[in-house]
């Protein structure tokens, strides 16, 4: 078995896949949408809440500081720059003020000496200009010069007093001029990573969720198209195998009906005719052995009789299967048929034809001529037609015979295929895969079928062109 074998899909699963691609690629493209626009908004939103989360950071540290300093403005306010009492009483006033697990304020003179750090008092008095965090951050450079600019927010690492390590931590910054300290108080901003990271977690999970209900929807979809499409294949082999036992009957009805009026033909036709034969030479047998002279006339009248049963054998074999059609194509076989037609009826019919280069195949040759002869039965028969001209030619699409008529048209003009004949000319055209129109009017009837460029051979060489009427 070849990979194309292998490879060969059953008309439901070519459905399926007809359904569920562009589902899966429309599925697949808003997922990724969804992705891209969750991400762009899950970004904007953590970014949003982590900058009010810092803002309210910051105005609680503004606001620890302007107590403060409201505590003990009396105290500047009214001192001295050199006033050493009055330094002592506001350092001992911010050294007391400690809150919560880690909170402090602390002062730096301009020259960068710690003066007030009661979370860490071992570089109370010691020049920490030079202090640096673990990014690089000149953190006392910072203060002194957020200071010297009037206020400010100074964000850096720093060591937390409950655990000892790093954290990052927002401090504000304002200044004592005539003092040239700067005094601040900071807060760690972990609980804020802590709430973003939170936060994200929980979009991601949104985000995730989401993706799950679309797999879910898609999954239900998928499932709902193999569900239809496992029906409609259910459906469509019940109406194949409804219509495959209705054609089945109407071909032993039609064989049937074919051998019926053969026999008919051969009862009140031929039999009669080799009956008379019979009787013709049985009369001239006894005139011979009596010496009778009418003998003669007899044996003439016998072989009359016999002349004719010929004819009528010729003509019941060339209406089931012309052998001209065999031998000389489909031009010639429906030529004859024309000939035969008007000779017979006495309807003027008109047959042109463009013998073309490409051959008809051999089913699409039948299938013409016989929509022909039920075209011409149906013009002779119902249409009362005085007139019938039927046209053969080949183009680039493939071999076109049109059959048209003056007569006064289908009798049911609404419904014009209901007839057994078209009947059977429409499933001679499906089966070539060719189209069949019928136009009636009550100026007359056309019948046109056109074959596809398959059922066409490749041009024998040196096939004339010419143009037949008859």
């Amino acid at each position: 078995m070849g990979p194309m074998q292998r490879l060969r899909l059953s008309y439901g699963q070519k459905l399926f896949l007809l359904a569920s691609l562009p589902l899966i690629l429309a599925v697949s493209a808003i997922a990724l949408l969804v992705a891209g626009q969750s991400s762009i908004l899950a970004d904007r939103e953590i970014r949003g809440l982590e900058t009010q989360l810092i803002e309210a950071k910051k105005r609680e540290l503004r606001n620890y500081v302007t107590q403060a300093r409201n505590g003990f403005y009396f105290i500047y306010g009214s001192a001295p720059p050199d006033d050493e009492d009055a330094k002592r009483q506001v350092m001992q006033i911010l050294a007391a003020m400690i809150y919560g697990d880690d909170g402090f304020f602390f002062v730096y003179d301009y020259d960068g000496t710690n003066l007030v750090s009661p979370r860490q008092t071992e570089i109370i008095n010691t020049n920490q200009w030079e202090m640096r965090d673990g990014e690089g951050t000149a953190v006392v450079q910072e203060f002194i010069n957020t200071a010297r600019a009037g206020a400010g927010y100074v964000e850096h690492l720093w060591p937390k007093p409950s655990t000892g390590e790093d954290a990052r931590m927002i401090t504000y910054v304002t200044s004592f001029p005539s003092w040239r300290w700067a005094v601040g108080t900071g807060v760690f901003i972990d609980d804020v990573r802590q709430t973003v990271a939170a936060a994200r977690a929980e979009v991601e999970a949104r985000v995730q969720r989401t993706f799950l209900w679309i797999g879910a929807i898609t999954l239900s979809a998928l499932l709902l198209v193999f569900i239809s499409g496992l029906l409609i294949n259910i459906r469509e082999r019940r109406l194949a195998d409804t219509k495959l036992k209705h054609l089945t009957q109407r071909v032993l009805d039609a064989q049937e009906d074919e051998r019926g009026r053969v026999a008919r033909e051969l009862h009140d036709g031929i039999s009669q005719i080799l009956v008379g034969v019979k009787y013709a030479l049985d009369v001239a047998r006894r005139r011979v052995s009596s010496g009778d002279p009418r003998a003669e006339e007899s044996l003439a009248k016998g072989a009359d009789n016999l002349s004719r049963a010929i004819t009528e054998v010729r003509r019941i074999s060339r209406d089931l299967r012309p052998g001209v059609l065999d031998d000389l194509g489909l031009g010639p076989a429906i030529k004859a048929l024309t000939d035969d037609f008007r000779t017979r009826t006495g309807i003027d019919t008109q047959f042109e034809t463009v013998v073309f280069r490409n051959r008809l195949s051999q089913d699409a040759k039948i299938a013409l001529y016989r929509i022909a002869q039920e075209a011409l039965t149906n013009a002779e028969r119902h249409s009362g037609a005085t007139e019938v001209s039927i046209d053969l030619r080949g183009h680039r699409s493939g071999a076109t015979l049109r059959v048209s008529d003056n007569g006064c048209g289908l009798g049911d003009r609404g419904r014009p295929t209901t007839g057994i004949g078209l009947r059977n000319m429409q499933e001679r055209m499906d089966q070539l895969g060719g189209t069949l129109r019928v136009l009636s009017s009550r100026t007359g009837t056309v019948v046109e079928a056109q074959v596809p460029l398959s059922h066409l051979l490749p041009p024998e060489e040196g096939a004339p062109k010419r143009k037949t009427k008859g």
